[in-house]
């Protein structure tokens, strides 16, 4: 029995760690980071998947499940939840080198566009993390030019007490989870 359950953690971690969170600069450079105070973000979702469907496909058959409440709080999640998310944790790390995410006095604009978005599951026993694929697009606010391309796949995160049974709930921490390492590799990479 001793021997199963250590198995059972080791073979638990090993999937953890090889479907870790990558970030990692596409294009461009990160020099711009230096001297900014204000980082604008902006969010889309042109063109993302969900699973392993289209998200109209996905939009369709949950509506056909659950009604078109869902559908309203899948898009308001959005805003109300999910970008939220992810601002609040990346200003909680990026306040220790004096920057933070707003509009006023902002020279970039990260466009934010999720790519992937995998919803996850927990039925109590068993469980999926939820996770998303984001593209940042850089672009100088002045000219329109894009100075870096960041991507950040498989961000994940999931509730230690296992009761993340809400979609929108798995999908917001993925978010956050998003956000604060965004903020750290920008810290590191960006040599701030």
């Amino acid at each position: 029995m001793r021997k199963t359950f250590l198995s059972l953690i080791l073979c638990g971690c090993f999937v953890a760690f090889s479907s870790a969170q990558s970030i990692k600069v596409i294009s461009g450079s990160l020099d711009f980071l230096k001297e900014q105070q204000v980082l604008k973000f902006e969010f889309t979702y042109d063109n993302m998947q969900v699973g392993k469907l289209t998200e109209q496909e996905y939009v369709d058959k949950k509506v056909y499940e659950k009604g078109s409440a869902w559908q309203k709080a899948w898009i308001s999640d959005r805003a109300n939840r999910f970008e939220p998310k992810f601002l609040e944790l990346f200003d909680k790390i990026m306040k220790k080198k004096g920057i933070s995410s707003g509009d006023e006095g902002a020279h970039y604009v990260f466009v934010v566009n999720t790519d992937f978005t995998e919803p996850g599951w927990n039925v109590g026993v068993m469980r999926s993390n939820a996770s998303i694929n984001l593209t940042c697009n850089v672009l100088d606010i002045a000219s329109g030019e894009e100075v870096a391309v960041i991507a950040i796949t498989r961000a994940s995160a999931n509730d230690f007490m296992g009761t993340d049974f809400d979609t929108a709930y798995r999908i917001q921490e993925s978010y956050a989870k998003a956000g604060r390492e965004l903020a750290k590799f920008l810290i590191k990479k960006g040599q701030l």
